[in-house]
């Protein structure tokens, strides 16, 4: 599908995807890719086919008439010359639906991103002999480096080295759940991001950031300068919440609720004027650990609920000059002295149709009020 300035890349195919024939992108009616900060990405490919279509010998071979044992899809899109790789992915669901026309069928192919595969083995029982987190991450990772999964794995602030006489800790369950559950255990987040290759993806497992340079900025009620097509701002008062965290002295055994802010220098406030917090949040299961894995953990309970300002939108990406990414920064111009500023992108969807390329954004920040003069244009 390609239409200058941009040129969209579909590739299919077991473990190493291969570019698709003219006749499946001819057929290709759609592409759907929605990319979350809540949830793993996933995939939608729209085909028309016939009876005489290669498409029917794909729908065979990933419907499980064969023994491959997963079947990749990478996409990626390229606006004027720069190329941005939006899904590196395993197909999950097919669905087969009459055509508009007799002899034509809707095929209808959905899939979620390589976290998938870390999904499918349960692995319980693997002992991790005086080995912190971190570096039980990194191993688990080095299984699907033949997926090119590069792994990108921070430190925590406390390294926990569990002493082998005491005790030595073991896989519990499958890959994608254990690693989720290392990462709540210091505050910290799992993702897969794709690209910056084809064929490449890095596992973030680190802190959620939300600090760095800002993507372009949104535009609305600025005439020609204008570019999302709808933009709609929503302030929830009731939505924070405050977490207490709850440390036990180690000699009174007596627990200490500590109440825990959600601004960190890697989470810095977005909004001048956040919501008060109306709700307490108990964290009871932290008094087993250290005051400061505790206290990680609260940062990360609280972030989850300090978004009071929510925008959700949608905008032409030929007009905005990029596509919009999520887990990153953008400015916000035109709305007005409440809502100008800095917002956080939590999710984006990716709608791509010949000659068409749109999207949906949901962006969020923690209170009203910029607290930057000016957002990069």
């Amino acid at each position: 599908m390609a239409n200058n300035p941009i040129h969209l890349t579909l590739m299919i195919g077991p473990a190493v995807p291969l570019p698709v024939p003219p006749e499946v992108l001819d057929a290709l009616i759609s592409v759907q890719v929605t990319t979350s900060t809540s949830d793993a990405s996933g995939f939608q490919l729209q085909f028309t086919v016939n009876n005489r279509s290669p498409l029917q010998t794909l729908f065979l071979l990933t419907g499980g008439a064969s023994p491959i044992p997963i079947m990749r899809v990478i996409i990626a899109v390229s606006i004027n010359g720069s190329t941005d790789v939006l899904m590196d992915g395993v197909m999950t669901n097919h669905e087969l639906s009459p055509g508009a026309d007799p002899g034509h069928s809707m095929l209808t192919v959905t899939g979620k991103d390589l976290t998938q595969v870390m999904d499918y083995i349960d692995f319980s029982g693997i002992p991790y002999p005086a080995m912190s987190n971190e570096v039980r991450v990194l191993l688990i990772l080095a299984k699907y480096a033949a997926l090119g999964i590069v792994p990108m794995v921070l430190p925590s602030v406390l390294i926990d080295i569990p002493i082998p006489t005491k005790e030595i800790p073991r896989h519990k369950g499958k890959d994608l759940a254990y690693i989720k559950s290392l990462a709540d255990e210091v505050g910290y987040v799992f993702y897969l991001n794709p690209g910056p290759a084809p064929g490449m993806s890095i596992a973030y497992w680190g802190p959620e950031i939300k600090v760095g340079q800002p993507q372009p900025a949104l535009n609305i009620n600025m005439d020609a300068y204008t570019n999302v097509e709808s933009l709609n701002f929503r302030f929830n008062s009731d939505s924070k919440s405050l977490p207490i965290v709850y440390i036990q002295n180690p000699e009174t055994k007596v627990p200490i609720p500590i109440p825990i802010p959600d601004i960190t220098p890697l989470n810095p406030p977005l909004g001048l004027v956040p919501p008060f917090p109306k709700n307490i949040d108990p964290i009871t299961d932290t008094a087993k650990y250290s005051p400061i894995r505790g206290a990680m953990i609260g940062l990360a309970k609280a972030a989850k609920s300090a978004d009071g300002v929510t925008a959700t939108g949608s905008l032409d990406v030929l007009r905005y000059g990029q596509a919009l990414k999520a887990r990153s920064l953008v400015g916000v111009r035109g709305a007005g002295l409440a809502f100008d500023g800095l917002y956080y992108v939590n999710s984006v969807t990716h709608s791509i149709k010949r000659g068409q390329y749109k999207q949906n954004f949901t962006l969020g920040r923690n209170g009203l009020m910029s607290t930057v003069p000016n957002v990069p244009v």
